[in-house]
């Protein structure tokens, strides 16, 4: 890892109709729009949907570090995200990240041992630290 701080550079353009172009050095560019909530056309990633995404990946990619740390096998993960915008003192904002994890296991893993996992994944999650909406995590393990 590189020392902090670490430093992300995204930039937009856009016309006065159309999409948002959401550009970074060595990435393909990104399309956006408003989502359909905000009257937008609901066929475009938009920053609500951008926000809850990061919260889905980084979650898989803490596991994957977290699990790798731990040396624990592992054989799928998929995790679903549900963020609640709502009005909070006349400001809206996020106020609540779902998240559910489903994880596949060997049999020489235990259904503890992998729950401890995905709470760590959880507490070590650098874009859901960063958040003021809560964060609460479902599980659902299968050994394989």
């Amino acid at each position: 890892m590189h020392p902090f701080p670490h430093r992300y550079q995204v930039s937009g353009a856009a016309q006065p109709e159309g999409t948002v172009q959401l550009s970074s050095a060595g990435l393909p560019s990104l399309a956006t729009a408003p989502p359909a909530e905000f009257d937008g056309p609901g066929d475009a990633w938009s920053p609500e949907t951008l926000l809850v995404g990061a919260v889905a990946n980084c979650f898989i990619l803490s596991f994957r570090s977290v699990a790798a740390a731990s040396r624990m096998s592992w054989l799928s993960l998929s995790v679903g995200v549900e963020g609640e915008l709502d009005r909070v003192e006349k400001v809206m904002q996020f106020t609540q990240m779902r998240v559910h994890a489903a994880l596949v296991v060997p049999a020489d893993v235990t259904v503890e041992q992998a729950e401890r996992l995905l709470q760590r994944a959880e507490s070590v999650c650098l874009i859901s630290n960063s958040l003021k909406a809560s964060v609460t995590l479902t599980t659902a393990i299968r050994v394989a």
